[in-house]
């Protein structure tokens, strides 16, 4: 039986990876939030320097997903990465108030670019457990998001540490990817 599933999503999707990209500011929780989908629990981690590039299976359709370093030095360097990605997981500190103004700037430049243009856009406001964080709508008026007209985007209530509005999030991927394909 299992067998019959597996070959029913390879006719569905092909066996190709989808390939996400997890981006936003140091300190945001992209890797926190990439090891919790991967094994489903908090990872110590530390700053990236570079980038994780890790498998993860989420509802029987596979993941290459790829958590870029945010720091200042390493931001120029995502556009390396951007070819051939399917969507774009855009990790935001919702308590960080003082660089969400940097955060759109990054934003805005990387959906500029011709490579992504296709991608899907998917916002965590991230730390949504903490006090004083700004609410998502807060963090989608803050980016700019509502003025996107020509790209399929969402943006969700997460926080990384204890899992909560992940599984919702990726649900909306896997059936906005289904659908684009």
């Amino acid at each position: 039986m299992g067998g019959f599933f597996s070959s029913l999503f390879s006719n569905l999707f092909g066996s190709k990876e989808m390939r996400i990209l997890i981006l936003g500011l140091d300190g945001a929780g992209k890797t926190t939030i990439l090891y919790r989908l991967q094994v489903g629990e908090v990872v110590t981690t530390i700053p990236t320097i570079g980038f994780n590039v890790e498998s993860v299976t989420y509802k029987n359709l596979k993941f290459q997903v790829w958590d870029l370093g945010g720091q200042t030095s390493i931001r120029p360097y995502w556009r390396c990465y951007y070819s051939n990605t399917d969507a774009i997981i855009y990790v935001v500190d919702s308590c960080d108030k003082d660089r969400i103004g940097i955060s759109k700037s990054e934003l805005v430049a990387m959906l500029e670019e011709e490579e992504l243009s296709k991608s899907l856009l998917l916002v965590f406001a991230n730390k949504q457990d903490m006090e004083g964080c700004m609410t998502p709508s807060e963090v989608a008026s803050s980016l700019g998001l509502p003025a996107l007209r020509t790209r399929k985007w969402q943006i969700f209530k997460t926080s990384a540490i204890k899992g909560e509005g992940l599984d919702e999030a990726m649900e909306w991927l896997v059936q906005e990817l289904k659908t684009k394909q």
